[in-house]
């Protein structure tokens, strides 16, 4: 077939500045998904958005074109609404596993398809592959009938949901170009939208474990995203939350799925108890259903219920024991104070190395591989007492995971105060 634009002159008008039109982005889109456009001339026009940007139509156009690519999900026979949750991604983040239980507990069916880990940031299939005979994979069919019985489903997305997003993805992570929020914005959303979910609710993490460090590059990838949702007509709202400190008192797999069991037992941090219920009210808001209190379905058992369904549903055993990893080292506070601070980016590190997370998508992870917190930002410690427990199956990765917490927490004499950013900074609707 003749082609009708010619990738070298989309990339020089993105290189002078210039707006790509909405013939030149869906073109370019179509035409590298089907192997026209090559890496080298992707990569070019990649760099050039990262350097020039683009502006709200031109990204608009560029999620629609990558919707275009593959299928749409429809959930509209459901008997119910659906509303989901998108997290940018940090370290302890385990709110999506005790999130969807609770939403679907108060009339609202979450269909979450979620991802793994790479690098600090956990997954959460990487985590609820930690529970016995869990699975990640399911078809269309599999996965609407969970959402109608069950009421909230977590699994691995399709090939089939914006096929040009994986490609692209693949390519910005080798070229130097992850950090273009128009890209990124719209490889979040593209997927989102041909998800076909009915609402949306962002958690963009802002601080040293998140992928944006400062409060506005998050909140301008906020707005970027709940625009996008606004165009394809989703319901979508965004919360900047805190990823300064780990969420939680975990970072790894098994040890994560736990303490989200703990959540739905009435327990668990109250981080992650406090930002679990705030978005749950979101969600439930955005979908019209503002009228519950996802609270009560934590304190007398619902959730907890529909966590059992859904782990069964997908072949797991809820009443397992988790793995373990076979050996401990504890790392002890070298004098008495206050903790005033401890890094995310830091624990995601050494939770990393320790086996948790992978340097490459082929790798493998330990399930029971990950960080133990003893005490959060503001609690008084005493000199020798354990402040973190590190979990791994290979003892020869400790030295790397400790050399990863140097210089991660400090602590200040008595009666020092942290400065800490509140768990919710922002809301952008």
């Amino acid at each position: 077939m003749t082609e009708v634009f010619d990738a070298v002159d989309v990339i020089r008008a993105k290189r002078d500045r210039q707006s790509l039109s909405a013939g030149q982005i869906h073109w370019v889109v179509d035409a590298y998904t089907r192997g026209v456009v090559a890496d080298e001339q992707m990569s070019a026009l990649a760099m050039a958005i990262l350097l020039n940007g683009m502006d709200r139509d031109e990204i608009s156009r560029w999620t629609a074109a990558m919707i275009a690519s593959g299928e749409r999900m429809d959930f509209s026979r459901l008997s119910r609404p659906t509303s989901d949750k998108h997290s940018t991604g940090g370290v302890g983040d385990k709110i999506t596993l005790p999130l969807a239980p609770l939403v679907a507990a108060c009339g609202v069916a979450v269909p979450q398809l979620s991802g793994r880990g790479l690098g600090h940031t956990g997954g959460t299939l990487d985590k609820l592959e930690s529970v016995p005979g869990w699975c990640a994979s399911l078809s269309n069919e599999e996965m609407m009938r969970q959402l109608e019985e069950v009421g909230a489903v977590i699994c691995a997305a399709g090939d089939g949901l914006a096929p040009a997003d994986k490609r692209l993805y693949a390519l910005r992570d080798v070229t130097g170009t992850v950090e273009a929020i128009p890209l990124i914005a719209s490889s979040i959303m593209s997927k989102k939208i041909a998800e076909g979910t009915g609402a949306l609710v962002l958690d963009v993490k802002v601080g040293s474990g998140a992928f944006m460090k400062d409060t506005e590059s998050a909140r301008e990838l906020a707005r970027t995203m709940v625009g996008l949702g606004q165009d394809a007509g989703l319901t979508t709202v965004a919360l900047l939350t805190n990823m300064q400190t780990p969420l939680g008192l975990t970072a790894g797999n098994a040890l994560e799925v736990r303490e989200s069991v703990e959540v739905l037992a009435g327990g668990g941090p109250p981080d992650v108890v406090e930002l679990t219920v705030t978005l749950a009210r979101e969600m439930l808001a955005a979908a019209g259903r503002d009228d519950v209190d996802p609270a009560d379905a934590l304190r007398d058992g619902r959730a907890m219920d529909v966590w059992r369904a859904m782990i069964r549903a997908q072949g797991g055993d809820p009443d397992a024991d988790l793995p373990v990893a076979k050996e401990t080292h504890q790392v002890l506070a070298p004098a008495d104070g206050v903790l005033v601070s401890l890094d995310a980016l830091g624990v995601g590190v050494a939770a990393w190395r320790l086996g948790a997370g992978r340097a490459r998508k082929e790798d493998r992870v330990q399930a029971g591989a990950g960080v133990e917190m003893h005490a959060k930002p503001g609690a008084e410690v005493r000199g020798g007492q354990p402040l973190l427990t590190l979990h791994t199956d290979t003892p020869d990765r400790f030295p790397r995971a400790l050399e990863a917490l140097e210089g991660a927490f400090q602590i200040a004499p008595e009666g020092a105060r942290p400065g800490l950013l509140p768990l919710v900074i922002d809301r952008i609707a």
